[in-house]
């Protein structure tokens, strides 16, 4: 399986979007400071995620999740609830 997942920064509280085949690895690897692009924004918690059998499908919506804000504010909609509760 492949996951498109959302994270959440405890520190800033901003989103971070990504893909991965190994989703609890790559929760750890963002909070162990090991991924350049978060690594000032730890810890994170995991909000949301989805799961693909096929790796283009994940890394497809992830694209869209980075590059068309009307996928990520849809998406931010549906999961309103899980963005605010702690």
């Amino acid at each position: 399986m492949y996951y498109v997942y959302v994270l959440k920064s405890k520190k800033d509280s901003k989103l971070y979007y990504g893909s991965t085949g190994n989703l609890r690895r790559r929760i750890a690897e963002h909070n162990a400071g090991k991924v350049y692009s978060t690594k000032n924004r730890r810890p994170f918690e995991l909000v949301y995620y989805e799961a693909y059998r096929a790796e283009a499908d994940a890394r497809q919506r992830e694209q869209k999740l980075k590059n068309y804000g009307r996928s990520t504010t849809e998406l931010n909609k549906r999961i309103a609830a899980s963005l605010v509760a702690d």
